[in-house]
Order: structure tokens, then C-alpha cells, then sequence
């Protein structure tokens, strides 16, 4: 079975790096599948979930919180704002979040606080989209 390499850093440094037969990322404009040969991309992500698939079957996931993306035919590299292996995330913390950006959107009017406001409320819904990911894969 064909493989890409996939290496996931952060400012806190690397937390995958390894070969899978197919790799989903959360681009700017939708989800892509990133399978072995794929064509040259560079694109940014949104805060969200990458799904690697590993030739073996094993999946990992791992939340982003955006950053860019860079695919060459045997290689993929994510340059992560955060990365955060779903397993590691804080449900209540980001709960929390989610709740605090919540109120924020209800209680502002300021366009840059929105702003912050709509980025933490995707960021907090995108971590939790991680966690729901993983109990699935669990279950």
C-alpha cells in the first residue's frame, strides 16, 4: 500500500510525524483528503480536526487551532497556530470556551471584539468536534 509521509508541528514542536495511507485536514475552504501522489497545494486551515489514517488502520487525531498546510506528492506538512492530540484536550476547558464566546457575541457590539469572540467560538466547537471524533473511535 502507497504512503505519505505527514509531519504536524506547532510552536511547542512536533506531535506527529509518521506515514499514513490518507490524511483529511481542515483547509480554509472545506475539508480535504490528502491520499499518496497527490498534487503540489499550498493552503491555510481553519481551527479544526486532521485525521490521519495510518497504513496499518490505526487512526490519530489531532486538533489544529489553523495554520497552513503545505502537500508535495509524497509529503504533507501542517504548520499549526496549536496541535493538540484529541486525547489531550479538555472538554470542560473547552466547553467553557465555548460558553464565554457565546456571551461575548451576545453581549458585544464592538466589531474586533465579535471578531475575537466568532475565532474562540470556532476554535472551542472545532476542539469539541475533536473529542466527539475521538469517542467515536473509541466506540
Amino acid at each position: 500500500m502507497a504512503t505519505i509521509s505527514v509531519d504536524i508541528v506547532s510552536a511547542e514542536g512536533s506531535i506527529y510525524s509518521g506515514e499514513a495511507a490518507v490524511v483529511y485536514v481542515p483547509g480554509a475552504q472545506g475539508e480535504l483528503g490528502i491520499h499518496p501522489r497527490h498534487a503540489p497545494l499550498l493552503s491555510l486551515l481553519r481551527p479544526g480536526v486532521v485525521r490521519i489514517q495510518e497504513a496499518s488502520g490505526a487512526e490519530q487525531v489531532i486538533y489544529v487551532g489553523g495554520g497552513g498546510l503545505e502537500i508535495q506528492p509524497a509529503r504533507v506538512t501542517v504548520l499549526a497556530n496549536t496541535a493538540v492530540r484529541a486525547r489531550d484536550l479538555d472538554e470542560a476547558a473547552a466547553i467553557a470556551a465555548k460558553n464565554r464566546a457565546e456571551e461575548a457575541l451576545r453581549d458585544r457590539t464592538d466589531k474586533m471584539e465579535v471578531a475575537e469572540a466568532q475565532a474562540e467560538l470556532a476554535r472551542a466547537a472545532a476542539q469539541l468536534r475533536a473529542l466527539k471524533r475521538l469517542r467515536e473511535h473509541k466506540g
